[in-house]
């Protein structure tokens, strides 16, 4: 009788022993890959880079090829943010949010510019932002 009882608390036990949870890696819906303050287009303009052939352009700047994976190609999308040519440095362009819906993602685009009364440098620049986009549903920019 003892032996029956101290094999049924044996596989009680070991059946309620702890078990490891693999938790999923859970990408962010956007990265910023780089932000630069030149080097961007004279003109303002926002391009969704979607196929192959566009991303493998990036891939070949030295800015970003270290940060595209083949593997992104298939399951990203990324947005080219153009600011246009500015007369005074501190300006940056960036995403100030983006929301997922079932059919695609809503993407509002933030222009930073300095503040009339302070001091910046006048200079000509080209302001753009490269933003990878975890998802391949189709995107709406704002």
């Amino acid at each position: 009788m003892k032996k029956a009882v101290l094999i049924i608390v044996t596989i009680v036990l070991t059946s309620c022993g702890s078990s490891s949870i693999k938790k999923s890696e859970s990408k962010p819906l956007y990265e910023v890959l780089t932000q630069q303050a030149d080097g961007g287009a004279s003109i303002r303009f926002f391009e969704i880079l979607s196929e192959p052939n566009e991303i493998a352009m990036l891939q070949n700047d030295d800015k970003l090829k270290n940060k595209i994976k083949t593997d992104d190609i298939k399951t990203s999308n990324f947005i080219i943010l153009n600011m246009g040519e500015k007369t005074t440095g501190g300006n940056k362009i960036n995403i100030e949010s983006a929301v997922e819906t079932d059919k695609n993602i809503i993407i509002t685009i933030k222009e930073i510019t300095p503040e009339s009364n302070t001091i910046s440098t006048q200079e000509i620049t080209t302001p753009y932002c490269v933003v990878k986009i975890n998802s391949k549903k189709a995107i709406i920019i704002k």
